[in-house]
């Protein structure tokens, strides 16, 4: 994290450790990072649009207080439009949707908040409210995965069973004949519109499901409890003793080290020439997601913006997380009792599709990630 009197980078040791998984708190880093005024091709790093914050105003009462205060006003605010336009006389339901998504980003950058400046808040509290807040947040994404899901899938496979299948897909091995060229197209051209149907009833009926669940929680008491809890921080932000006063450190040292162990899982992701099906590396690309997202979080509380050289590297992760839960549904549903083998070859053939996205995903974050020395290979 770069201090706001001194543009610096934060770079991994060598010996750094990888990351924990995606479903565990981020560990600490094991040890610091060498500092560098510029990026790996040596131009240095641009301050931030909205400019760095004075070193003065680096305190809970002027960057971090304001932050979760404007956030939780923020989710309140979408709170508010998700109910006017989920009543039963409102056919808005792209308004829903869209309301949705803001209340959990807002959750997302509050949770991210309370668990990377945890040290200067109250602990109970940010670690109850932050529990609640993932609750909440991974409740309301399934909905939306589910439908991104089954529209890349249904595309997908309609782009493998055309006329471009063998060159633009790599389907076909090296010196296959034209004739199994064809056989296997045609096999796929039938089992496609199956297999389609297929994926189209069971990630339907998950994300009815998944919206079911949604509503049931949006009027669960648990869920009144987070909103009240919300609406309190709105107001009052419950901060841990002696961290009041005018200190640059208090909201530094953590952001710094939510950056050190975004770099360590980075430097320590498998080097691109590792076989491309080895599903097993998946969790470790989910990891730095995570821990990407968090350093974005404290980014915007420490610098008052997010950081726009990490952008391209954010999507490319995102889309990484996408093919791999699409490849995982494209498998699932192979696994159906009693499918027709047509149905099967398409499912495989769509599963083998997304892992080849998967990789893309990966090669693009490579080449957008701005500090080229955390991917150098052993």
């Amino acid at each position: 994290m770069r201090r706001p009197d001194q543009q610096t980078t934060t770079r991994p040791t060598p010996d750094a450790a990888p990351g924990t998984t995606p479903d565990t708190p981020p560990a600490e880093a094991t040890g610091p990072g060498t500092r560098r005024t510029a990026d790996a091709g040596g131009a240095a790093r641009s301050p931030d649009p909205a400019g760095p914050r004075p070193a003065g105003d680096l305190t809970t009462e002027a960057a971090l207080a304001p932050y979760l205060r404007g956030q939780a006003a923020e989710f309140l605010r979408s709170l508010r439009l998700h109910h006017e336009h989920s009543a039963p006389a409102d056919s808005g339901g792209h308004d829903a949707a869209a309301a949705t998504r803001a209340l959990r980003r807002s959750a997302r950058r509050i949770s991210g908040s309370l668990h990377t400046f945890r040290a200067a808040l109250d602990p109970l509290w940010a670690d109850q409210l932050r529990a609640e807040l993932a609750w909440l947040s991974g409740i309301l994404a399934r909905e939306h995965a589910y439908a991104n899901r089954l529209t890349r899938l249904v595309e997908a496979l309609h782009q493998l069973s055309g006329p471009a299948l063998p060159a633009a897909r790599g389907v076909r091995a090296a010196g296959e004949s034209a004739t199994a060229d064809a056989q296997g197209r045609a096999a796929l051209g039938v089992g496609a519109a199956r297999a389609g149907a297929l994926l189209e009833r069971r990630l339907t009926l998950a994300r009815t499901r998944s919206h079911s669940a949604a509503l049931q929680a949006l009027g669960s008491s648990r869920f009144h409890a987070v909103a009240d809890a919300v609406a309190l921080l709105a107001s009052d932000v419950p901060l841990a003793p002696g961290t009041a006063g005018r200190t640059a450190e208090a909201l530094l040292e953590p952001a710094e080290r939510a950056e050190q162990r975004l770099l360590t899982a980075v430097a320590a992701l498998p080097p691109d020439d590792t076989e491309p099906y080895n599903e097993a590396q998946d969790a470790a690309w989910h990891q730095a997601r995570l821990l990407l997202r968090l350093h974005r979080y404290a980014h915007e509380v420490v610098l008052g913006a997010a950081d726009p050289a990490l952008t391209g590297a954010g999507r490319a992760l995102d889309l990484h997380r996408d093919a791999v839960e699409a490849a995982g549904a494209a498998a699932a549903a192979a696994r159906t009792p009693r499918i027709a083998p047509a149905t099967a070859y398409a499912l495989g053939v769509l599963h083998a599709d997304q892992r080849h996205e998967v990789e893309a995903a990966r090669t693009v974050f490579r080449e957008t990630w701005p500090y080229a020395a955390a991917l150098s290979t052993p």
